[in-house]
Order: structure tokens, then C-alpha cells, then sequence
């Protein structure tokens, strides 16, 4: 019998952390416990998810375990998209250079900036009398 493998990852994006279970399957990608396309109802959130594993040809070998909290739908993508790049070197070094072409490994850090006191917001301020 073939040893079954299971390879964990994290991915950030904003807010949202994704944690990715990746196992060999036939496919399957389950997010919070419900399927891909209930969760992702928009078609370039599912392509945006999808693209490490078509990139790599290994789109339908392998099934996805995903559990994903904080931050909205487009940071939540990205999170499992970084995610699922960074499982995947896990499964086979030689995606590495494909993958960092595309940007999918590295961590996009651009956060939302503190709002500052005396300030409207974090860079707007208060709307200036003269008179």
C-alpha cells in the first residue's frame, strides 16, 4: 500500500489566514468544511485558487483541506492561493522556480494602516477652518 502523505502550509493575505492541508485525491477542494464552488461563488476568486495548481499541472491530482478566517472574500482568496503555492514545494522542489515567477510565493505584507489620532482616518484629516 502507498503511504498517504498530508502537506500543511499557511498563507496570509490582509487579515486573512488561510491553513492548507494538501493530499494526493482526485481533486477535491473543500473550504470550512464546504465545497470550493459553495464558498467562492465568483469565478475569478475560483481561477485566482486554481492557478498554482494549473501552473504546476497538478490541477485534479491532489485534494485541499482549507480552513480560512478573517478578512474578506478577495483577501481570503489569496490567502489560500499563497497557501496552496507554498504546500505544493512540499510535494515537488522543482515548482519553486515556476511559482516564484508568478508571484505565488511571496507574501503580499500591505496591510490596512493605523488611524492616527487628531486624523479622521489613517491619513485623511479633519477638514481645516480658516475662518
Amino acid at each position: 500500500m502507498a503511504e498517504q502523505f498530508r502537506y500543511y502550509d499557511t498563507g496570509k493575505r490582509k487579515s486573512a489566514i488561510a491553513r492548507v492541508w494538501l493530499m494526493a485525491g482526485d481533486g477535491k477542494i473543500s473550504i470550512n468544511r464546504r465545497p470550493f464552488e459553495d464558498y467562492f461563488p465568483l469565478e475569478t476568486h475560483k481561477t485566482s485558487i486554481e492557478s498554482p495548481l494549473k501552473l504546476t499541472n497538478t490541477l485534479g491530482q491532489y485534494d485541499a483541506y482549507i480552513t480560512v478566517r478573517g478578512g474578506g472574500v478577495s483577501g481570503q482568496a489569496s490567502a489560500i492561493r499563497h497557501g496552496i503555492a507554498k504546500s505544493l514545494l512540499h510535494l515537488d522542489a522543482t515548482f519553486r522556480p515556476i511559482l516564484k515567477q508568478a508571484g505565488f510565493l511571496t507574501r503580499d505584507s500591505r496591510i490596512k494602516e493605523r488611524k492616527k489620532y487628531g486624523q479622521k482616518k489613517a491619513r485623511k484629516r479633519f477638514q481645516y477652518s480658516k475662518r
